[in-house]
């Protein structure tokens, strides 16, 4: 189907556009709410600026897309092929991802606050500044993704594989990661007030010059690991290993170690 007849039939009423071939389709800043692009192929197709408010795109393939500043709030995609595709700047405020494949996806800035990402695959994914909050991230793969200064505040990652992500600068504060796998994880400068890492694994895990206030590492493996000049005021190192750690100008007013 070609553009202009797509855009013919939704002026028309015409909702319905699932399993169609849209291949390279250029789209951007179309007015399609509501549309059902479910199993429908849009590989490489550019809808970027377009909205696309409540859309379901369940099993699209959307592989190299490019959706940069999309609307798409509520809208739900789950089991889409999204490798790689450009989300940077989109709007996906309570959108449903669930087992999407994000793998190489570009999202920095996008906004996913209070989103379902729950067992999709973002590998290698970037999501620098991303908004996160509130979102379900269980079961989610996002081994090396790059998470600078993303937003994660009140976001559930039970589950979550995390190797070789990095948090840097990263906004983590009160976040529940009690025994997560965290070996060689970056939390540079992040802000981890209030979070709980309890038997949490953080061998050689990076915590340089982070915000720790409050924290909970009683039972921890911070064999290794660097948190030189980290703000660990009140924390609860109770319990943690901290062979050949390095605490070097670290604030540790007020913790406490058993």
């Amino acid at each position: 189907m070609k553009e202009q007849e797509l855009l013919q039939r939704y002026e028309q009423g015409e909702r319905d556009f699932s399993g169609l071939n849209l291949t390279g389709a250029d789209l951007r800043r179309v007015i399609l709410i509501g549309v059902n692009f479910s199993k429908t192929n849009l590989t490489g197709a550019n809808l970027s600026r377009a909205f696309l408010t409540k859309t379901q795109f369940n099993q699209a393939l959307l592989h190299r897309a490019n959706l940069s500043f999309a609307k798409m709030g509520e809208t739900r995609i789950a089991d889409a092929d999204l490798t790689k595709t450009n989300l940077s700047g989109a709007f996906l405020v309570k959108s449903k991802l669930p087992r999407a494949n994000l793998t190489g996806a570009n999202l920095t800035g996008a906004n996913l606050r209070g989103s379902n990402l729950s067992n999709a695959n973002l590998c290698s994914a970037t999501l620098e500044s991303t908004n996160l909050r509130e979102s379900n991230l269980t079961g989610v793969n996002l081994n090396w993704a790059n998470m600078y200064e993303a937003k994660l505040i009140a976001a559930r990652l039970f589950d979550t594989q995390l190797t070789g992500v990095n948090f840097r600068r990263a906004y983590l504060n009160g976040i529940d990661l009690r025994a997560a796998d965290l070996n060689g994880v970056n939390f540079s400068e992040a802000k981890l007030n209030g979070a709980n890492l309890a038997e949490a694994n953080l061998l050689a895990t990076n915590f340089s010059r982070a915000f720790m206030r409050n924290i909970k590492l009683n039972g921890a493996d911070l064999t290794g690991a660097n948190l030189t000049q980290a703000n660990l005021v009140r924390a609860n190192l109770n319990w943690s290993k901290l062979y050949e750690a390095d605490l070097s100008e670290a604030d540790l007013s007020e913790a406490t170690f058993i």
